[in-house]
């Protein structure tokens, strides 16, 4: 079911940014969407519930740490039944008169342009006006000199619910700034597609890195919000410091409600299967095949020239895509298989990294080591797979950490 959020009562704010920012700037920052009747009023995103987090910001010098995801939706236009558009929400912060002054912008860049892992630079963003800081670049947390100015910060950034999407680790880092500083923190929540279950490796303290800073799963099934009350009270930030942490809740949400992203969260994650698929051929990343990257199938394929193509029956080539400059087997044919039209799985589903480790050319190298152990979290999973264990086997393993889990992340639900 395709499911968007819905508007609740932020007229006046979409007033004054129209006023603000001018038609043609209106046009700009704003898309649109067709949902169905049935589904326009189920989930209000926090960013849209302008009444419970607007009196917090009044008066202040603040900073976002926001993205292209980070937006409120606005009504369905008059005459244009089932169409929904959206403004970004630092157009209308400025549109209201709050005191925004800065940007930070996560991996991919503010407005979500920038190659996986490619360093982002500080700049100016040329619709707003704003400085914008990166945490991507030459600092992956906000520096005390960046914060001294500042009353408070307001995170709105659209996570997926996968410990190696590295949104998460910017909000850990934001988190352990915030604290430092002695300045409030506000989290606007949003829903995660992949909430409702809990599954894969447990990261271990040895793998830290940016793309897993705590021992969690690999699916950890939890909003963005959740997820930094779980990070504040477990203290799991750096020294035990511990953040003044608000989070603005979903309204109309529970871990049943079915969620289609309405703005791609990243530029190689463009679609609802692809959201979905990411747990599984995300682990891809930290080896020698392609997961689709370089093509319109990113994270919803995989393949390379050292995959049987007597096995595989679907092949493709790589090449410079925006988002993807230099896709892993660039101009090489690849070997692999398209999951476009599968049925996404409801876990972490090893078939296919096991199927092209066992369908490969002996010759060839499969493990980047380094970089497949900081995506699973540990180096077990790499060892059980040339072991030849089977998904089920390696699946067993993960089930006393993932208990252990579910026991922790109960005490900080917000949704049911």
């Amino acid at each position: 079911m395709f499911v968007l959020t819905a508007f609740k009562n932020t007229f006046l704010v979409l007033l004054l940014t129209v006023m603000a920012c001018g038609g043609s700037q209106q046009t700009q920052n704003s898309a649109t969407e067709t949902v169905s009747e049935a589904q326009e009023k189920e989930v209000i995103v926090a960013a849209n519930r302008t009444e419970t987090y607007f009196d917090l910001l009044r008066g202040k010098d603040f900073a976002l740490v926001a993205n292209q995801t980070s937006v409120i939706f606005t009504p369905v236009r008059e005459g244009a039944e089932g169409s929904r558009m959206w403004v970004h929400l630092a157009d209308s912060l400025l549109g209201a008169g709050m005191g925004l002054k800065k940007v930070f912008a996560p991996e991919h860049g503010f407005r979500g342009l920038s190659d996986a892992g490619e360093k982002v630079m500080d700049g100016m963003d040329s619709r707003t006006g704003l400085p914008v800081l990166s945490l991507h670049g030459a600092h992956r947390k906000p520096t005390q000199e960046q914060l001294v100015d500042l009353d408070l910060v307001l995170f709105d950034i659209q996570d997926v619910g996968v410990r190696f999407y590295t949104y998460i680790a910017t909000l850990q880092l934001v988190m352990e700034a915030c604290a430092e500083a002695g300045i409030p923190l506000v989290v606007l929540d949003r829903p995660n597609p992949n909430i409702h279950y809990v599954d894969g490796p447990m990261m271990e303290a040895e793998h830290r890195s940016f793309l897993g800073k705590t021992e969690i799963p690999l699916v950890y099934g939890m909003t963005i919000g959740e997820y930094a009350r779980m990070i504040n009270e477990e203290g799991w930030l750096a020294d035990g410091v511990k953040a003044d942490l608000t989070v603005i809740a979903l309204e109309g949400y529970s871990r049943n409600t079915p969620y289609v992203l309405p703005i791609p969260p990243s530029p190689n994650l463009p679609s609802h299967q692809a959201v979905r698929l990411y747990p599984s051929l995300g682990l891809l990343e930290g080896t020698h095949v392609n997961a689709g990257r370089g093509t319109s199938l990113q994270f919803q394929s995989f393949g390379a020239p050292f995959l049987s193509d007597s096995h595989f029956d679907y092949s493709y080539t790589p090449e410079s895509r925006p988002g993807a400059s230099n896709p892993k087997q660039l101009g090489k044919v690849c070997y692999g298989r398209d999951l476009s039209q599968v049925p996404p799985p409801d876990a972490v589903d090893l078939k296919w990294l096991i199927e092209a480790y066992t369908h490969r050319d002996n010759t060839s190298a499969f493990f980047k080591t380094e970089g497949f152990t900081k995506h699973a979290g540990t180096a077990e999973l790499q060892k059980q797979i040339e072991a030849g264990m089977s998904a089920s086997e390696i699946r067993l393993t993960w089930q006393e950490d993932l208990e252990a889990f579910k026991k922790i992340r109960a005490k900080y639900l917000m949704y049911h």
